[in-house]
């Protein structure tokens, strides 16, 4: 049904369009003046149309579900109400699935009527959306093709409507921005109160199985997040460390050495390391990487794990190679002719100018580019999962098995969970702490680029 009625959207804004655009060549033909262009008219007319008719959807998706599911319930008989919100949504997937006749096997009467309520309430739903949605079409039609006259101001009324959708778009980003951060941190609080901050973020060692039923027998938990932390970090220095230096100089070599033949080729190809899903890096990390680094240390006498964070930051380093290069490529790029032209007049060599001139003009771009590949390797998850195992230990030593942050978070919320139990409610302090590191790695950024921002002509 939302997609019919975004087709309708789309019928109603081509014709008010039309009609808008029709009235203002109207008017020219009549030999009046316009203070706006005939299409203008009709860009006004159709998102006076369109506007009420998305205010109407808006509203309508979070009501008509909750509708349905109350006329549904009321419709069951009294032995057949349920007492859980189990039982609840066991109900209602029984009685939609007899409604759209996909139920195996026969229902009883109870979920038969309560099948008829559900269709006859989700019908309503759905007249009930487009009878709303064409009378603001109509309304904003209405008033609209009112306010048509060649001296109406339609540009500028429809510019002032497209600022205000983009600043509604605008807010409701911040809003949601506002919303994740809030919501992980009543369930971070909430942690807190069942074990204390500074043994979270101080703590050495890291053991989260707790029993989280009453029924259960298990373990009082251990939430020290410090060995978590120091994997994270080692992981994503290994793969600064690959990252860094090769998509920077691949981004030098791209941009001032490489012809334009081999440029064309070079970018795309290397660009496309980003494409690849992280699960593929992820094989190849604990299929081959691996494998390789134990044996290549066993060979020298070392004592290697068969998952290790050497293999794991290696990978990783790999992957994030586009985000270092792309950015540094575009921003190298970006710096004028005219500085280089004037390094050579002075008699510097290629290198030269690239060591003393290009590099000190794009070095805040730079910085930002390493600041989101750092980014993008504290966020990685499947590849630290395949390669570098679950153990969280505290040790700084490449070649044995770490975990990191995003990790544990990835393996406490998976499967039937009760969000109640300082094991599941420990990845929301977890996120809340690696919110607060992302931050601060964007503050730091920012601060670099204003420092050392250049203005250039």
């Amino acid at each position: 049904m939302v997609s019919l009625f975004f087709l309708l959207i789309v019928a109603v804004a081509l014709a008010a369009f039309a009609f808008g655009r029709s009235r203002g060549r109207a008017f020219v033909g009549g030999g009046a003046r316009l203070h706006s262009l005939p299409v203008y008219h009709g860009l006004f007319l159709a998102t006076l149309c369109v506007l009420p008719m998305l205010v109407v959807l808006a509203a309508w998706t979070p009501v008509a579900p909750r509708y349905v599911e109350a006329r549904t319930l009321a419709a069951l008989p009294a032995e057949l109400a349920p007492q859980t919100t189990l039982e609840k949504e066991g109900r209602l997937r029984e009685a939609r699935l007899v409604a759209l006749g996909q139920f195996a096997g026969t229902p009883d009467a109870g979920t038969t009527v309560a099948a008829g309520a559900y269709a006859g309430a989700r019908t309503e739903a759905e007249v009930t959306l487009l009878v709303l949605g064409l009378a603001g079409a109509a309304a904003g039609f209405v008033f609209g093709r009112r306010r048509l006259a060649p001296d109406f101001r339609a540009r500028n009324s429809f510019e002032h409507v497209t600022k205000v959708v983009l600043i509604a778009c605008s807010g409701v980003a911040i809003l949601t921005t506002v919303g994740i951060v809030f919501s992980v941190l009543f369930e971070t609080l909430r942690f807190f109160a069942r074990y204390p901050w500074y043994d979270f973020l101080f703590g050495l060692q890291w053991s989260p199985q707790t029993a989280i039923r009453a029924d259960q027998v298990g373990q009082s938990g251990t939430f020290g997040a410090v060995p978590l932390f120091a994997g994270t970090t080692l992981i994503m220095l290994i793969a600064m460390m690959v990252a860094g230096p090769v998509g920077l100089f691949a981004a030098i070599y791209m941009s001032e050495y490489a012809t334009p033949r081999v440029r064309a080729v070079a970018k795309p190809v290397l660009e496309v390391l980003a494409g690849i899903p992280t699960v593929v890096f992820g094989f190849f990390a604990a299929l081959t990487v691996a494998p390789f680094i134990k044996n290549v240390g066993e060979s020298l006498g070392l004592s290697v794990a068969s998952e290790s964070a050497l293999a794991a930051g290696l990978v990783m380093g790999v992957m994030i190679i586009p985000f270092v290069s792309s950015l540094s490529d575009d921003l190298i790029n970006a710096v004028p002719q005219s500085l280089r032209d004037g390094s050579y007049g002075m008699g510097a060599t290629r290198s030269e100018t690239i060591k003393r001139v290009v590099l000190p003009a794009a070095l805040p771009g730079i910085v930002s580019a390493l600041m989101l590949a750092i980014s993008r390797a504290v966020g990685e998850t499947m590849i630290v999962v395949m390669a570098a195992g679950l153990a969280g230990n505290l040790t700084f030593n490449p070649l044995e098995a770490v975990t990191t942050v995003t990790v544990q978070i990835k393996t406490l919320l998976v499967g039937d969970q009760e969000f109640d139990s300082a094991k599941t409610l420990s990845a929301f302090a977890l996120g809340f702490v690696l919110f607060f590191f992302t931050l601060a790695l964007n503050i730091i950024a920012l601060r670099i680029v204003r420092k050392y921002r250049e203005q250039y002509d």
